[in-house]
């Protein structure tokens, strides 16, 4: 009985439930109920038509930089290790520097920079770097280059050093051999130190022998030389020749195409005599042989001869080589510096200006350095 009963109160929901979604099927009498206080209320009008809804397209960008957001730190991060990589991969590297000297080429031989020998090819091709020694054997010579200074032909048998290469200042030691120089440093920057002398460069080529007892000979091509040793000074000018001796310094210049009997006594004179009878014999000779072109050779007498025998000098050189009229007998007599330089400009070798200007600079650098 109770299955039955069960059975139909399900039917009777069902035929219910129809009404309520599709009308069909036995009323219920509350749904009726509603429907007729509701109905007053139904709508009789037609149905309104509503336009069609576009879909407005909103600002995209911010949304895409925060989808980009990821992707710009991590390509930022790899940007900055990498550069970090390579600054402590380069922190690690030597700085390359460039080592001041002169750079050596081999041009026969095999001449040796300290205790490496020059070999030939991309080897033939060095450096000379300060407190180096460069020497070529009877077989081998070199060449030296400085752009900001000039070059240097180095014959067999020689030996130098660089000692210094600065700025204002560049100097080598000759301690024998010969050297061919070509400098278009500014005058008075190149220097080079021999056992007896150091020369001094302003603006010229000339060339540089000496030999093993340390006795030098200086012969100039183009502009002029300097020697100097201890206060002893000489001049040497285009087509002139000077020698040094050690302990005595540089002798007298002269040209060398005067006589050979006037060049033999100006050697003795300069590096023999012994008494005062030579010496004036020998002066004798050097006065009486000379020429127009010797004035250069006077000149520098005029501080060599002793004092009685300077007049004598005096008035060969006026004759030969007028001196401007500020130039007085008394003054070159006295040895009067400014009267003395201003006779030399008027030879027209060159303007003794610019060696006063290099001796006030390099004061210092006076003496020479001797072969170690």
């Amino acid at each position: 009985m109770a299955t039955g009963n069960n059975r139909t109160e399900n039917e009777l929901l069902a035929r219910s439930d129809d009404y309520l979604w599709d009308g069909s099927g036995e009323p219920d009498r509350e749904i009726q109920s509603l429907e007729a206080l509701l109905g007053k209320f139904r709508h009789d009008r037609p149905t309104p038509v509503f336009p069609e809804i576009v879909p407005v397209r909103r600002w995209t960008l911010f949304p895409q930089r925060v989808r980009l957001f990821p992707v710009l730190v991590t390509t930022a991060a790899v940007v900055v290790a990498v550069a970090v990589v390579t600054f402590l991969v380069q922190g690690r590297k030597p700085i390359p520097t460039i080592v001041a000297g002169w750079n050596v080429s081999r041009v026969a031989g095999s001449p040796r920079i300290g205790p490496k020998t020059m070999g030939g090819g991309k080897e033939g091709v060095s450096r000379l770097g300060v407190g180096q020694m460069l020497e070529t054997d009877s077989q081998s010579r070199a060449s030296l280059q400085a752009d900001d200074t000039g070059q240097i032909e180095v014959d067999p048998s020689t030996r130098l050093r660089l000692l210094t290469m600065g700025a204002g200042l560049k100097r080598i030691a000759l301690d024998r051999g010969t050297i061919h120089t070509y400098i278009w440093a500014p005058a008075g920057q190149f220097v080079v130190d021999t056992p007896s002398a150091m020369t001094v460069d302003l603006g010229c080529a000339y060339t540089l022998q000496v030999d093993d007892s340390g006795v030098g000979l200086v012969r100039t091509s183009l502009g002029w030389v300097g020697f100097k040793l201890n206060g002893h000074e000489s001049f040497i000018p285009a087509g002139a020749a000077c020698a040094t001796r050690p302990r005595v310094g540089p002798g007298t210049p002269y040209f060398e195409d005067a006589s050979s009997v006037f060049r033999a006594a100006l050697t003795r004179f300069d590096f023999e005599d012994n008494t005062a009878q030579q010496r004036a014999g020998d002066l004798a000779t050097v006065l009486g042989e000379s020429r127009q072109q010797d004035a250069l050779t006077l000149w520098h007498l005029l501080a060599r001869v002793d004092e009685g025998q300077r007049g004598l000098v005096y008035d060969r050189l006026r004759r030969l080589a007028p001196p401007p009229a500020s130039v007085t007998k008394e003054g070159i007599l006295r040895l009067d510096e400014t009267m003395l330089d201003l006779w030399w400009n008027a030879l027209g070798f060159d303007d003794i200006s610019v060696w006063r200007h290099w001796e006030r600079s390099w004061s210092g650098a006076a003496t020479p350095v001797r072969e170690k």
